[in-house]
């Protein structure tokens, strides 16, 4: 059972409509904190424990430096929202000194191989990922109305931080997208046939504005579940999306089916979406605004991946 505090934070959030995921990590790490600081309640503390517990999570525990960057959002968002006493803006903690990875990209024959291995009844969501550059729950997330195929876009809603942007749509999955659609019309038919269904979950003050919307085409989910389920929140039935962990075990079990030596994940397949993209000679703004990236200097990671040794420096040893 969480402690009261952990429990009110949580009722906060639920609030004010945070993210299921975001809540669920800034009370993972908030409760950390708590722990190390011997159960200290948060406001009879401050800058310098927070230093302490970052400096902590870098130099005993060895965390990358995001790891270290999720626990500093949600101690912000304590200090900031929920106990209204900011911290400091330079509180000056030792950074990590892990080092992110260079992401791990496939070739453009492995990707193809890899898809044409995928299972069929995953096979769309997984071209998804890598055709259009979508994080994982981006994909899984997505509504029938999300898809122009007039102007061969996909519009994400709410991305990382809470960002729309609209990316591109390969011309190949315009047919298979429209044939989706049309099996979610008919599961939809089926649906509304059964009278415990409540439609599609929406977003709170969306629900408000657009009423009836949840049992239209459009707000339905792109690639739903097999069966309905009760809404745990509105304890209504409802059909939710697929799950994740479906794509997440099918692009790992088929990368291992056919022999690929490198960790096959879903966000290998958005990296290599921007590899390749850089590789037929995107400007890095572009693969920028497609990814979604806040600074681009996140994006320009890729281009080292594409630098052959230093800066494309051939070594001497092939002119002997």
């Amino acid at each position: 059972m969480k402690s009261p505090f952990i429990n009110a934070v949580y009722e906060f959030m639920m609030l004010k409509r945070y993210a299921k995921r975001t809540i669920k990590s800034y009370l993972v790490w908030i409760a950390d904190y708590i722990r190390f600081h011997n159960y200290q309640h948060p406001k009879k503390m401050g800058d310098q424990d927070v230093r302490v517990y970052l400096t902590h999570l870098a130099v005993k525990r060895n965390l990358s430096a995001s790891t270290q960057a999720s626990a500093l959002n949600a101690l912000v968002f304590l200090y900031s929202k929920y106990l209204e006493q900011p911290l400091s803006d330079d509180i000056g903690f030792v950074n990590s000194g892990r080092k992110p990875k260079l992401p791990t990209v496939l070739t453009i024959s492995e990707v193809q191989q890899l898809l044409a291995n995928i299972p069929e009844r995953q096979s769309l969501p997984v071209s998804m990922l890598y055709g259009s550059g979508l994080r994982l729950m981006e994909c899984v997330r997505l509504r029938v109305k999300d898809i122009d195929f007039d102007y061969r876009c996909v519009k994400i809603w709410n991305g990382k931080g809470g960002k729309h942007r609209v990316v591109t749509l390969s011309d190949t999955l315009v047919a298979p997208l429209q044939t989706q659609t049309e099996k979610v019309k008919h599961l939809l038919k089926r649906d509304k046939a059964n009278p415990e269904y409540a439609g599609v979950w929406m977003p709170q003050q969306l629900a408000i504005k657009y009423q009836g919307a949840n049992k239209s085409l459009e707000w339905q989910y792109l690639f739903p579940a097999s069966k309905t389920s009760i809404d745990p929140e509105s304890s209504l039935r409802r059909r939710h999306h697929i799950d994740e962990k479906q794509l997440q075990r099918v692009i790992r079990n088929t990368a291992r089916e056919i022999g690929l030596k490198k960790s096959v994940t879903p966000h290998t397949l958005r990296h290599s979406f921007a590899t390749h993209l850089l590789l037929k000679g995107a400007d890095i703004r572009t693969v920028q605004d497609q990814l979604g990236h806040s600074d681009v200097r996140t994006t320009q990671i890729y281009t080292h991946i594409l630098q052959r040794g230093g800066n494309a420096v051939v070594s001497p040893l092939e002119l002997l």
